[in-house]
This record gives C-alpha cells, sequence and structure tokens, in this order.
C-alpha cells in the first residue's frame, strides 16, 4: 500500500502521524470514503473519539477492526463526517437570499438548486419554505446531496425533535419569515413532523464533493461550512468543482468562515454580499 507520509504535526509522533496516512489510505480503498485531504486538527480529534468509542488504545487496532467489520467502517465514516445543522442558521444568510439572491432567480424560467452536504436536511427544509414563500418553490427543483447515506434518510424524513423547534422559530422570523413558523409542521410524539409538501421539489442523492464530479447545471449552489473541514488542495479541488456546477450568472453561498477571496476563481465571480458569502459566477 503506497502511502504519501508527511512532516508530523506539532503534538503528533511520527508513528501516529504513520498509523493516520494509513488508516485513512485503508478506508479510501476498502470503503471508499476519502478523508486523506481532511484538515488534520479536525480529523484527529475526531479519530481519538472512535478509538474511544470503539474501545483500542492505537489507531493501527482501529485499521484492523474497520478492514475486517463493516459495521466498524460505516461507524467510524459516520464519526468523521461533520453534520451539524439547524434550521435557517445564520439568519442574516437567508434574508440576503430573500432580497438579493431570489430576485435574480425569477429572470430564469426554471430554477436549478444545489444543497452541497445537506446533512440531516435543516437547512433543505428552511430553503423549500423561503422559495414556496416567495412563489419559486413551483419552478424549482432542489437537489439536496450528501457523502453519508444515514444522514440522507434523516432527511427524507422530515421529521425532528420539538426541542430546538422555538430557537427555529426565531431565527425563522429573523431570517425575514413571512407566515407563521407552526404552519409548516405538525407536533406529534415530541417531534416536528414537517410538511410533506416541502419536499415535492427535492431530490435527494448521495454524492461525496471529494470524490465524485460535477452532474447538472445551477442557478444556485449552497456550499455551506463544509470546506472549513478540507485541507487548502481539497478546498481548491471542490471550488473547481462548484463553479462547473454553476450556470452563467448563477449565485455561490458559502459559510461565514469560507473565503472565496484565496481561492484561483476569485477573478470569475462578482461578490454579492461579501459578510453573508454569496457570489455571482460572471465569466
Amino acid at each position: 500500500m503506497a502511502v504519501t507520509t508527511s512532516k508530523p504535526r506539532v503534538g503528533w509522533s511520527s508513528i501516529e502521524e504513520l498509523e493516520v496516512d494509513l488508516l485513512l489510505e485503508a478506508v479510501y480503498r476498502v470503503g471508499g470514503f476519502d478523508f486523506r485531504n481532511y484538515a488534520r486538527a479536525s480529523l484527529w480529534r475526531r479519530i481519538q473519539n472512535r478509538l474511544r468509542a470503539e474501545k483500542v488504545d492505537t489507531v493501527t487496532r482501529l485499521l484492523d477492526k474497520i478492514v475486517h467489520d463493516a459495521s466498524c467502517m460505516d461507524r467510524f465514516v459516520r464519526g468523521l463526517s461533520v453534520n451539524v445543522s439547524a434550521m435557517f442558521r445564520d439568519p442574516g444568510f437567508f434574508q440576503a437570499l430573500r432580497a438579493q439572491v431570489f430576485p435574480l432567480l425569477r429572470t430564469w424560467p426554471y430554477i436549478r438548486v444545489w444543497q452541497a452536504g445537506c446533512s440531516t436536511g435543516e437547512e433543505v427544509y428552511s430553503l423549500a419554505i423561503m422559495l414556496a414563500e416567495e412563489a419559486l418553490i413551483g419552478r424549482c427543483r432542489i437537489y439536496a446531496t450528501d457523502m453519508d447515506e444515514s444522514v440522507l434518510d434523516k432527511a427524507r424524513e422530515g421529521i425532528y425533535p420539538l426541542e430546538p423547534i422555538q430557537k427555529y422559530t426565531q431565527n425563522y422570523i429573523r431570517a425575514g419569515g413571512t407566515r407563521s413558523f407552526s404552519e409548516y409542521y405538525t407536533a406529534a410524539y415530541g417531534n416536528a413532523i414537517f410538511r410533506p409538501a416541502l419536499r415535492d421539489q427535492v431530490v435527494f442523492a448521495r454524492h461525496n464533493l471529494v470524490t465524485d464530479g460535477s452532474f447538472n447545471e445551477f442557478n444556485l449552489v449552497l456550499c455551506r461550512n463544509v470546506m472549513i473541514y478540507f485541507n487548502r488542495a481539497l478546498q481548491e479541488r471542490v471550488h473547481h468543482l462548484l463553479y462547473d456546477s454553476l450556470a452563467h450568472f448563477g449565485v455561490l453561498g458559502l459559510g461565514s468562515k469560507e473565503m472565496l477571496s484565496l481561492m484561483p476563481l476569485r477573478d470569475r465571480y462578482e461578490e454579492l454580499d461579501a459578510p453573508h458569502r454569496l457570489y455571482r459566477r460572471m465569466t
């Protein structure tokens, strides 16, 4: 197994560095999941969590379990995937979408949206609600993708605990919601069950930003708080993928800590709203 190693990180021994390189290479070759270019600091924390969860004391023993136990591989992939989401997370971003992006979307007869790294789907339903309120959902198709099939199953259900709904309601109001948020779900058995009509125009599908290519042309691509977990080389690769997936004059939305200004394709966009990381492809 050919593995390219690098200079050990601060706080890592050379053996640990080699073990991690071998582990990630094995996960890629055996399971097809490529974490090799993820940012190592956050990756190392998650690997340590998996060591404790699997009750092993070295990365080599974890590797042995993973390559011989498919269920351990599944647990490892879920443990390394970052699945943090909330409805109308960063309300100012959704306000900017409504004010600056939706008027542009109206100029197209049919609208394709890609929500990349959709996790358990909270932001997908948030987007569907806003598009419905702007009378755009009927001529729109939302492609919601993630590398993890288990979180896609959760997203397809559209069922979430009631506990954070009060916070989501406040986010919705701050994002410029025009109706009562409770109209969009039914409360039952401690859960909020979102209206099936919200996913009528949504296609949930597996797609890995690290290894897969472009699959359509989109008027709006949202890839928020995903690339912060990638190293610089992988960020550049994904930016090329997103650019290739955008229609001319299409809009790209990034997370609050993700900077287009540091990427090679920055000159091909204009800033629509720099604070909220909204950019329009111009060439």
